[in-house]
């Protein structure tokens, strides 16, 4: 028995957690729990990395403490896109952009000007998506903010740097900046060059698995463990992580990434990067073992979660048990648009679009919350059905993992709309996937079958069988296609 420090970091949260593998064991304990709350300054949205970094070394001293003060690892997984920039002397020139932040509106189009939308999907793979970091490092190109900057570090590689003192990118995270060729696996240099990008700016790759270093001298101090302890790349892209935790038996597998985000779609072993799936607005992001996640980014439960925040934050359960009460499939919103990527006013503008499509308006919040489970629903429907057809891959069964296994009318609507029988969990995806990475690394677990045999045999899980009229999903999916 081993144990593992997992930081993981959501888009409103980060929790440290502690993994115990052995054989047949896979405990996960959490350490450490803080929010993660973005700060609005008048140059507009910023992620507090400090108060994050601040709340990774309270993680790693609580996760010492449960490990008897050794921990054998530490991996850092993290949401995508976003990055810090340093200057020559590895400082921090100021805090990250948030993906919401409005910089990047109308650049895709600029830089289509230069390497048509088609083009870059082809050599990327890349979904659009106005956030990307492609066409966040164009924004600051174009403003002068790179002029200063030696690094770019995504955002766990800039929280292991300050960990250990060393530089990285690891791969599966940089698959999403749309400068990586899926096939090759590397910087897309050609690419790069064309749009005036320099990948100097970037560390050198790591693979999921490789070291990253030895937690600093201050950093044991800080937190009071007992050294040296390893920092491990894991795949620091969370979605990578959580897809390795899927605890599928099988190839024949969707599988539904949820959270603030549903990321929905297959494992595959090669991108595919025609253009329908371009026109489909699928992405092919990298994963362990050299797979591919071919995906669909939905909007995800922050459609609800900014509902939840306007209504003066109501007891959750309560809401959903009047959300199972209220009726079915009344009113849908498209989950995708994206009128709803901006924070405020999230029940407003989703009664907005009932209204401008000619449905009912949804009032009470169970109205409001019915809806947006309803349209997810629809929206993980329309991806799966998608993925299968795209990459010519049936599958047999919808693996959700994430925090949206905590939601089971979400759940349970979800194997309603996709027909298909739907499995929940584990809720700590990411964090399993990340410390069992980490095992790996050190030898404790096998390929990577062996690290989803493991997931099954000793997380929760719970399934559930379609149900319900297939025709009023058929009906619809058909009212948001013909908006």
């Amino acid at each position: 028995m081993r144990s593992y420090a997992a930081v993981d970091l959501g888009a409103s949260s980060g929790r440290v957690m502690v993994g115990r593998v052995g054989p047949d064991t896979l405990e996960l304990t959490e350490a450490h729990r803080f929010p993660n709350r973005p700060v609005r300054v008048p140059e507009g949205l910023r992620w507090d990395v400090l108060a994050l970094y601040a709340g990774v070394l309270d993680g790693l001293k609580a996760a010492g403490a449960l490990a008897g003060g050794r921990l054998d690892s530490v991996g850092i997984d993290s949401w995508a896109v976003d990055y810090g920039l340093l200057d020559t002397r590895g400082a921090l020139i100021g805090n990250p952009v948030h993906y919401r932040d409005s910089r990047t509106e109308g650049v895709a189009e600029k830089v289509w000007a230069t390497v048509p939308a088609a083009e870059l999907y082809a050599a990327t793979g890349l979904q659009y998506a106005p956030f990307n970091t492609l066409y966040q490092m164009t924004a600051d190109r174009v403003a002068g903010r790179l002029a200063h900057a030696e690094r770019l570090l995504l955002v766990p590689d800039l929280l292991s740097y300050w960990l250990t003192g060393e530089q990285g990118t690891e791969l599966t995270n940089a698959s999403t900046t749309q400068l990586v060729d899926p096939r090759t696996r590397t910087w897309a240099h050609g690419l790069a060059a064309r749009l005036g990008i320099d990948l100097g700016l970037f560390a050198p790759l790591r693979q999921p698995g490789d070291p990253a270093g030895v937690l600093r001298p201050e950093v044991l101090a800080e937190t009071g463990l007992t050294g040296p302890v390893p920092v491990t790349a894991v795949g620091s892209h969370d979605t990578a992580s959580a897809v390795a935790a899927v605890p599928a038996t099988g190839e024949r597998f969707a599988y539904i990434c949820t959270g603030t985000w549903s990321l929905a779609g297959l494992e595959l072993d090669a991108p595919v990067l025609t253009e329908e799936s371009r026109a489909a607005n699928f992405t092919n992001e990298l994963g362990l073992d050299g797979t591919v996640r071919h995906l669909r980014n939905i909007m995800g439960l922050w459609l609800l979660q900014e509902c939840v925040r306007e209504w003066g934050d109501p007891d959750l359960g309560t809401l959903l048990r009047a959300a199972a009460e209220a009726p079915a499939l009344r009113s849908v919103v498209d989950a995708q648009d994206a009128a709803f990527l901006a924070p405020g006013r999230m029940p407003e503008r989703i009664a907005e679009a009932c209204r401008a499509s000619g449905q009912p308006v949804p009032g009470t919040p169970a109205e409001i919350t019915r809806c947006v489970l309803d349209s997810l629903a629809l929206a993980h429907r329309r991806a799966v059905e998608d993925a299968q057809r795209l990459a010519d891959r049936p599958v047999d069964v919808v693996h959700i993992v994430g925090g949206g296994t905590r939601n089971a009318l979400l759940c349970r609507l979800t194997a309603d709309a996709c027909g298909l029988p739907v499995v929940a969990g584990p809720t700590e995806a990411a964090a399993l996937g990340n410390v069992l990475v980490q095992a790996r690394a050190h030898g404790l677990v096998g390929d990577r079958a062996g690290l989803r045999r493991l997931v099954a045999g000793t997380q929760p899980l719970t399934r559930y069988e379609p149900g319900g009229d297939a025709g009023r999903w058929r009906e619809a999916a058909d009212r948001l296609a013909v908006r």
